[in-house]
């Protein structure tokens, strides 16, 4: 244990994601022989970051806006949504250049031994979109939903959540992203050429 402040930026460090106590002390002790100047330019954008980010209004997506960049462009088609847990899949979707569609962020996946219930992530919102109701009123009808949960444990469950919850609006084509994926893994570290194969073999569940 270290004394003071020392110990405290150590321990707030270790509480990110991916950061166990020893990334946390050499990430602690590089910005302690940081140039102030850099340290000052980390705590600027760490306070943009709070201040000026937002979640879109329609998907759960971040954005600078009431709108993300990918609700808010006409160019997109309207009527499929791709389902992701976090704003980092929508990224890694984006990058196969295989979906022209829009999107909607549910903001992690079902887990009850976290204490991640339906009524944790951005499923009501969701069923909204469908139903044309809420802030995406102007996209028309939906006739796709593409459920990209990650191929894990929580991904699958959340998706078989899903899928029950879809039956309920007819004419509605509810898929998943084709097998191919590996399981236990994330969207985002999953290569562009798999997770594009992946998108465009979807199956209809």
């Amino acid at each position: 244990m270290f004394e003071g402040p020392v110990q405290d930026l150590i321990d707030e460090l270790g509480r990110l994601p991916g950061v166990g106590p020893k990334s946390a002390q050499r990430i602690a002790f590089h910005l302690l022989a940081a140039d102030p100047v850099d340290v000052s330019r980390l705590q600027d954008v760490l306070q943009k970051v709070k201040e000026g980010v937002r979640f879109c209004e329609v998907c759960g997506n971040v954005s600078e806006r009431e709108r993300c960049r990918y609700c808010s462009d006409a160019r997109r088609d309207p009527t499929i949504v791709c389902v992701v847990e976090e704003p980092k899949d929508v990224l890694a979707v984006e990058r196969t250049r295989e979906f022209k569609g829009r999107y909607h962020v549910l903001g992690g996946a079902l887990d009850p031994l976290a204490g991640v219930g339906p009524d944790g992530l951005r499923i009501r919102e969701l069923l909204a979109r469908l139903g044309g109701t809420g802030p995406a009123q102007d996209e028309g009808e939906i006739a796709e939903v593409i459920i990209a949960t990650d191929p894990n444990t929580e991904g699958e469950a959340t998706a078989t959540y899903l899928v029950r919850l879809l039956r309920d609006f007819p004419g509605l084509s509810v898929t998943r992203l084709a097998s191919g994926l590996p399981m236990g893994g994330d969207l985002e570290f999953a290569d562009e050429l798999t997770l594009g194969r992946a998108l465009s073999g979807r199956r209809t569940l």
